[in-house]
């Protein structure tokens, strides 16, 4: 499905869950990621996510209220 083989991913997933995973071009040794710093990623990324549902959710309120406005009588915009 993504064009690389299985093993390979496996072996990428598993190197950055200890925090080995080394970027394009590194010739030195990885850079550490500490189980705090990979948290803080993982919060930060499922805030995003909410804070786009939130968006959403607010978007399609205003829609369907305007949806319903519009129907009662003496609604005029």
């Amino acid at each position: 499905m993504l064009g690389i083989p299985k093993a390979s991913l496996g072996n990428r997933v598993r190197l950055s869950a200890k925090g080995e995973l080394q970027g394009a071009g590194d010739g030195e040794k990885a850079a550490k990621v500490t189980s705090e710093q990979m948290e803080i990623a993982c919060l930060r990324a499922e805030n995003a996510r909410l804070r786009m549902e939130r968006d959403i959710a607010k978007k399609a309120a205003v829609y369907f209220a305007q949806d319903t406005l519009r129907g009662t009588p003496g609604f005029t915009k």
